[in-house]
This record gives C-alpha cells, sequence and structure tokens, in this order.
C-alpha cells in the first residue's frame, strides 16, 4: 500500500481514494471507502481499453455476470462505470489481506495444513462460480486473496472484459500465461474444465513456489509457456503426496477428462479435506498481517480530511466515436493525466442517507447500488431499486445506445432506433412492483414496493414521479423517496428518465434524497416494464406491471 501521489485523482466515482494498493496490466487499485465508512477496493482501467469502442459494454457485462456469484468465497461488487465514461472503473468490497502470489513470494510455500484447506475452500469458490453458470478464466495466485475465515476468488469481469479487448485487437490469447489450459492456449477459449485446470497450477505454486510448467528462479518467455502447458507435462517435483491426486486428475490436458468442481471436492472428502478449517490451518504468521492491515486500513479510512464528492480533475465530455470526445461548439476535450469521470445519469434512484452521515457522495454514469454483500458495504445506499439497464448515455449514439442483455433480458435491442423527443403513449399510466426486500441488509427490509406514474411530455418536460416504498424490518419506518422525472431521451422501447427533485416518501423521515441522476427503462411489452437483475438493488421487483 502506496501514498496517493499528485498524478493520482482524489475521488473516482464520489469515492473519496485514500491509498494506492497495487497496479498491474489492468491499471491502478486504490483504497476507497462508501458513505457507511466501509473500505472499498477500486480499480481504474488503462485508458487504452476504454479506447475500445466494444470495451464499456462487455465490462458492464461481465461484471453483472460476476455479481451473479453469490459466496463467501467471493467479494462482492459495490459499484461500477458505465459504458463511455474514461477510465472505466470497479469498486468491490476490499479484504485486507495478501494475494497468495504476495504471500508465498515473501515466506515461501504453504504448509501442509494450509495448502490443503486452501485446494477444498477454492474449489467451493469454483463450484459456486460454476452453479452460477459462469467460468472464471483468470484464476492465478494473484487473484486469490488469503482472508481471515477463508481465501477468496477474485478479479472476474474486469479481467475478462479487458482481455476481450486484447484478444479483439491482436488476435492473442485470453488468461495468464502459466496458468492457462491447453484449450485456452491454442484456441483461447476456456469453460469450467480450464479453471481446474488453473487450479491445480495454483495448487502447484502454493506448494512449491513456482508454477507446475516453470522451475525455481525461472522466468520463461510466454510462448515457452504456453508450447509446455500444451505439449509437456507438468513439473511435480516437490509437491506433498496429499494434493497429488487432485492436481493431476486437473492438469490433464483432454478438458473432458478433468473432473468437476464436485468431483474435485469428492477426491478431497475421500481424504477428510473439507472446506471450513481455514482459520485453524492459518500459516504462521499470517493472523499477524492480516491484523495489521486491518488496522492499517482503518487509520486510513478516519482520515476526517478525506475529499469528498466529485473529483478535483475537471470531467471528461462524452463520448461521441471511439476514443473521442467533445465539448459544446465542437471543441475537442483532451483526456486529463489523472482519471476522469463523465458527467451524466445513473442507472438508478437516488438512496436515502441518514442525517448522521458523513459524507454524501453525487452519483455518477450507470452507478449501481450494491448487492448482497454488497449491501453490507454500501450500506443505505443498496436500499433502494436501481431502475434499468446500464447503456450508453451518450445522446443520439447509434454505436452505444444499445440495451446490453445480461444473458435473458427479453428487452428488444433498439441500436439501429432513432431517438425521439416525445414519450410514447404506450408509457403513459401507472405503473408497480413489489419485491422481498433485503431482510439480510444493515438497514433490514421485508418489502420493496416501486410505482412509475408518467404522463406525456416531450423531452427537457417533467413526465412523471417515481415512488418508492420501502419498509424497515427493525422500526417499520418508511425507507423510501419520491422523486420528479424529466425525460431526458427515447431510444425505441428505452426511456431515460432524470430526476429533477427529491424527497423522503415519508416527509417525517429525517432522511436525505439525491437528485440529479437519471435512470433507464425499457418496456419489454405494453403492460410491462424491464427492470434488469444486474444493477437492481436486493430485494428490489424486477418488474413493474401497467395498472388499471
Amino acid at each position: 500500500m502506496e501514498s496517493l501521489d499528485a498524478t493520482d485523482p482524489r475521488t473516482v466515482g464520489g469515492y473519496p481514494l485514500f491509498a494506492r494498493l497495487g497496479a498491474g496490466g489492468m491499471g491502478q487499485v486504490y483504497l476507497a471507502r462508501t458513505p457507511a465508512g466501509r473500505a472499498l477496493a477500486l480499480k481504474t482501467v488503462r485508458s487504452e481499453f476504454g479506447l475500445d469502442p466494444g470495451f464499456g459494454e462487455r465490462f458492464a457485462r461481465e461484471i453483472r455476470h460476476a455479481d451473479r456469484v453469490r459466496s463467501p468465497w467471493t467479494v462482492a461488487v459495490v459499484d461500477f462505470s458505465p459504458p463511455g465514461t474514461r477510465p472505466p472503473w470497479l469498486a468491490t468490497e476490499y479484504v485486507a489481506a495478501p494475494s497468495l502470489a504476495d504471500w508465498v513470494a515473501a515466506h515461501g510455500p504453504l504448509p501442509e495444513a494450509a495448502l490443503m484447506s486452501l485446494a477444498a475452500e477454492l474449489c467451493e469458490a469454483l463450484r459456486a462460480v460454476h452453479t452460477a453458470g459462469l467460468a472464471h478464466r483468470d484464476v492465478k495466485p494473484s487473484n486469490v486473496l488469503l482472508g481471515p475465515d477463508r481465501p477468496l476468488l477474485i478479479d472476474f469481469g474486469i479481467a475478462r472484459a479487458a482481455e476481450d479487448s486484447r484478444h479483439t485487437r491482436t488476435g492473442g490469447v485470453i488468461g495468464s500465461p502459466g496458468y492457462m489450459a491447453p484449450e485456452q492456449a491454442t484456441a483461447g477459449a476456456s469453460t469450467e474444465p480450464g479453471d481446474l485446470f488453473a487450479l491445480a497450477a495454483v495448487l502447484v505454486y502454493a506448494a512449491t513456489g513456482h508454477g507446475p510448467f516453470s522451475k525455481p528462479g525461472e522466468e520463461p518467455s510466454t510462448p515457452a509457456l504456453m508450447y509446455r502447458i500444451v505439449h509437456e507435462d507438468a513439473d511435480l517435483s516437490g509437491l506433498p503426496d496429499a494434493v497429488g491426486p487432485l492436481v493431476r486428475a486437473c492438469l490433464v490436458k483432454e478438458p473432458e477428462e478433468r473432473p468437476t468442481a464436485d468431483g474435485a471436492l469428492a477426491l478431497l472428502a475421500a481424504d477428510g479435506h473439507r472446506a471450513g478449517g481455514w482459520r485453524a490451518a492459518l500459516p504462521p504468521g499470517l493472523a499477524d498481517e492480516l491484523s495489521a492491515r486491518q488496522a492499517r486500513v482503518r487509520a486510513l479510512l478516519a482520515d476526517p480530511t478525506a475529499v469528498a464528492g466529485p473529483s478535483p480533475y475537471a470531467p471528461t465530455a462524452p463520448l461521441t466515436a471511439a476514443g473521442t470526445g467533445s465539448l459544446p461548439g465542437g471543441t475537442a476535450a483532451p483526456p486529463h493525466a489523472a482519471y476522469l469521470q463523465q458527467p451524466g445519469p445513473v442507472s438508478g434512484p437516488s438512496a436515502p442517507v441518514p442525517p448522521s452521515g458523513p459524507w454524501n457522495p453525487p452519483r455518477t454514469p450507470g452507478r449501481r447500488p450494491g448487492g448482497r454483500v454488497a449491501l453490507a458495504v454500501a450500506a443505505v445506499v443498496a436500499l433502494l431499486v436501481v431502475i434499468g439497464i446500464i447503456v450508453d448515455q451518450q445522446r443520439g449514439s447509434d454505436d452505444n445506445a444499445k440495451n446490453p442483455d445480461p444473458g435473458g433480458s427479453t428487452g428488444t435491442s433498439t441500436s439501429a432506433t432513432a431517438p425521439s423527443d416525445a414519450l410514447p403513449a404506450a408509457w403513459v399510466g401507472t405503473w408497480a412492483g413489489t419485491g422481498p426486500g433485503d431482510p439480510n441488509g444493515e438497514l433490514p427490509s421485508d418489502n420493496f414496493k416501486v410505482t412509475l406514474t408518467l404522463h406525456a411530455g416531450v423531452r427537457g418536460d417533467t413526465v412523471g414521479q417515481d415512488v418508492s416504498n420501502i419498509r424497515g424490518t427493525a422500526s417499520g419506518s418508511e425507507l423510501g423517496c419520491t422523486e420528479a422525472l424529466q425525460l431526458s431521451q427515447v431510444q425505441g422501447n428505452t426511456v431515460l428518465l432524470r430526476v429533477t427533485s427529491a424527497r423522503p416518501t415519508d416527509q417525517s423521515s429525517p432522511l436525505t434524497c439525491r437528485t440529479g441522476h437519471a435512470y433507464t427503462v425499457s418496456m419489454t411489452d405494453t403492460r410491462t416494464l424491464h427492470l434488469d437483475p444486474g444493477p437492481q438493488a436486493v430485494g428490489a421487483p424486477s418488474t413493474l406491471t401497467k395498472q388499471g
């Protein structure tokens, strides 16, 4: 962890930054903080990826997919940038723990008890990923955090979206050399069996200090590593016998011959190794390291001088073409050396904030309140529904104004539809939906109702209001907001509505509701509005139905 320097922004996406956590091929990672004071790892992506016109959509899609993995072995996605923001960024729950790569580099291979516990925990992590219908595709030592309760598997969508950009530009493969499966090295394709191959390579590293296709102290080139992965047997010298059967089964060249995550767990269970024993098996010194890291983070986040609100650096203009921006009047908008934010709407209504809250961050494009564990991180921010899906906020862009399908949306693409000035007649009326709320949130709720009332109007007019009713479980109090909505854009079956004023639904409530953001709603048929499940807050309704 390093101090910020003069080239670093002081906020990204409205989150104050406190320190550099590290940097890599993807970009810079910062320590940030939520309104409730919880720690975030905020990763900014190098500007070259933002210049790829397809990156933003892939970035949002992959992170929505990653957030489908709801397990104790993954960190929660709290927030991320929408397509068009330069540079793209991702905020996740921060775990003050070393990566497996850093720990082994500093302290050597894991003891056998810790190694076998690591194997069982990572198998459980992969089972959760695969059960969600996903493959991680970048399992490697630096993507494993040695947390206090269990190891955690990190970096789903951000790496994959950017690697897709590299693959598109260069014809290269997607993955990390030394930890990719043969089918990745040859065809660029990797599914669940590729994750099991990578898991075995990670376990070899944890047990010996080097990967299965390199030797101690050796730094082979990427082509050499890929050749060995495809054509040579793994070097398993020094591997403990206890983990040998699992590693050998997962390192076979043919993907169909590898075990599934369930099969890998069965191999471990046959010898009495199961998840749940990590705390008892921590490597010597790790507990003290974790305590020291946590204390340092608490001290940093308690800084009363931390910058809150918008970045002090000038924002960029909305993208008008791949990698270009313009200001009103056509003046070029050169990117600042620091990380910049694109002003504009967000895909969700404002969140109420208790009056005692120390900080009230502005909303940025495509910002999503957190889900499940992210709810605990983002506190009250995550209590309100995010209506709609992440779309490009660029007015009139045919390239990026389409409705991304996160894998199941029935919305129709509007990429070839010209914008309209008027709210279509089919939208006029009252729409409502009810969700179960979130009984496990930091502010528990047991009912989440959204009522959207719209009337005729044209762009720039106030065309209705959105009322959120969220019933607090503990107090029975009302936690929602009522917002006035201005028509910002109509694009095919998608409408962009901006919040011009907001108040607590319970006018006697001391909560504060934010304004200035916007959200997107898609019509799936004349009686139904679709709320995308990716960025939506926990417990919110998934659809709104026309009333009357």
